[in-house]
């Protein structure tokens, strides 16, 4: 049976979208310093009003009452979602590649799975390499495991996850200037862009056209303590049993990725 989405294997000029810039694992010369690690690891916590996000426009530069440790403690709670967001990107193209049959990936759309999956994961890394603890390491997909075994749910759930990525780092980004830390501004930006680049190369996949729609990223999230609700609501936070994916690490594979570092200077 011809693959549904064999297209892909044909267009090769659209390599060069998955060829982004990555925040890379192994960062040497960057440390995130004084950070409060204390965070909640389970489910059900996730966005209780117990563990209330630290709200970073309370420390913005002109504030002559300037709080070193409520800031350091918002930029806790940033790093750990982020994290968390990352092991749900991680557990998501995992499922895909496993069920690359069934969704009917060719071959360009099955390298840019794997690409994606690895990028995920050294942004999992290297947020952990920084002490970021993750809210939680189980999840749930809206569709369940038809998620991954009907191209369509995969391509909604795609799409809706990127875009929530993004935002997120948008977010981040504001909130760490306010927060005094333009290095995470950059780190950032630095791995919303490759969100943003996983969001088209889906479209992509999904023989949708263009690939790349967007004139500005849209903002859903108006602060990265949003961005618990927003899973739970759209239906990643409330495992149960047959709709149940635990985040487990996996070997490495660097072949044709660049920007392997946050520091690294190519544009390939």
């Amino acid at each position: 049976m011809k693959p549904q989405n064999s297209h892909i294997a044909h267009r090769p000029s659209r390599r060069s979208m998955l060829k982004g810039t990555i925040a890379g694992v192994a960062a040497t010369g960057f440390a995130l310093t004084h950070l409060d690690a204390t965070s909640t690891a389970h489910a059900q916590n996730i966005g209780d009003d117990d563990d209330r996000y630290y709200n970073s426009n309370d420390y913005n530069s002109y504030d002559r009452h300037w709080n070193q440790n409520g800031a350091n403690k918002a930029i806790t709670k940033i790093l750990n979602i982020a994290i968390t967001a990352e092991e749900l990107g991680v557990i998501f193209y995992s499922q895909a590649l496993k069920h690359a049959g069934a969704l009917g990936f060719g071959p360009m759309g099955l390298a840019a799975i794997k690409a994606a999956l690895f990028e995920e994961l050294a942004h999992q890394q290297f947020l952990a390499k920084q002490g970021a603890k993750p809210l939680t390491n189980t999840f749930s997909f809206p569709y369940g495991q038809d998620t991954f075994n009907n191209f369509d749910n995969f391509f909604k759930v795609q799409q809706q996850l990127e875009s929530a990525f993004i935002a997120a780092y948008l977010a981040a980004g504001k909130e760490f200037t306010n927060l005094r830390r333009p290095d995470l501004v950059q780190i950032a930006a630095q791995i919303g862009g490759v969100e943003a680049e996983h969001r088209a190369i889906g479209r992509v996949i999904g023989a949708k056209q263009p690939a790349n729609n967007r004139v500005f990223e849209t903002a859903l999230l108006k602060a990265v303590g949003d961005a618990p609700t927003f899973l739970q609501n759209s239906g990643y936070l409330s495992p149960k049993y047959g709709n149940t994916f635990t985040f487990q690490h996996s070997d490495m594979d660097y072949t044709n990725l660049y920007g392997r570092s946050y520091s690294d200077k190519d544009w390939k």
